[in-house]
């Protein structure tokens, strides 16, 4: 019995050391060999990398780019065609100007203004009837030009 329990302990602490040795000395040996060849394939992967990056910023600059250049294109048009709005809208307006021009000067013309003499200032009623005239004339002659804007 007394030998049962000398071998036990001795076959339990050469059990437990050859266990840790071994594992020990395996993973530095896989972890070195491979930085080894990864060294030039970092530089190569880090090259890339920053080629990248610097080709995706040229693909931002150029996106903005034309972005921008379309942006340009539209409004250019936009504003094309509000000159060409503003150029119909200005010969319209000249064109009634004329028209509003030459019934004032027939209007003018229909009213039947005495000569100034001293005698027609003094006759008040007929002053007064032809003031009534030219005031209705041109109330009338606003009124059409207002039924012409609103139409």
């Amino acid at each position: 019995m007394a030998e049962a329990t000398s071998t036990a302990p001795k076959t339990a602490r050469k059990s437990a050391p050859k266990s840790k040795k071994p594992a020990v000395k395996r993973k530095p040996v896989t972890k070195r060999a491979p930085a080894k060849k990864s060294a030039p394939d970092f530089a190569a992967n880090a090259q890339e990398t920053g080629r990248n990056v610097f080709l995706a910023g040229l693909g931002v600059y150029g996106k903005a780019y034309d972005e921008a250049q379309e942006q340009l294109n539209s409004l250019q048009k936009r504003m094309e065609a509000r000159r060409k709005k503003a150029d119909k809208m200005y010969k319209e307006l000249v064109k009634r100007g004329e028209k509003v021009e030459k019934d004032a000067k027939v209007a003018i013309k229909d009213i039947d203004l005495p000569k100034l003499e001293l005698d027609s200032l003094t006759d008040r009623k007929k002053l007064q009837a032809q003031l009534k005239k030219a005031k209705a004339r041109f109330a009338d002659l606003k009124d059409s030009i207002r039924m012409k804007s609103a139409a």
